[in-house]
């Protein structure tokens, strides 16, 4: 049984992209690459849920060659 939902789950899902957006401008890319590691420490604690989380790094990863 999947733990992950990856079913549409935020209700303005376009604010919320905004938002993320917003917390990067005027940020180097170092400072981007920290935010996006804090946010990702953050809700993983939020979440809370192990097999969620190995779920959600797998499907983050499906696609990314590990050689680029």
């Amino acid at each position: 049984m999947k733990a992950l939902n990856t079913a549409l789950n935020i209700p303005a899902p376009d604010d919320f992209y905004e938002a993320l957006i917003e917390a990067h401008r005027g940020l180097t890319d170092e400072q981007s690459e920290l935010l996006n590691a804090r946010l990702i420490l953050l809700l993983a604690n939020h979440v809370g849920n192990l097999q969620a989380l190995r779920e959600a790094l797998a499907a983050a990863r499906e696609g990314i060659d590990a050689a680029a």
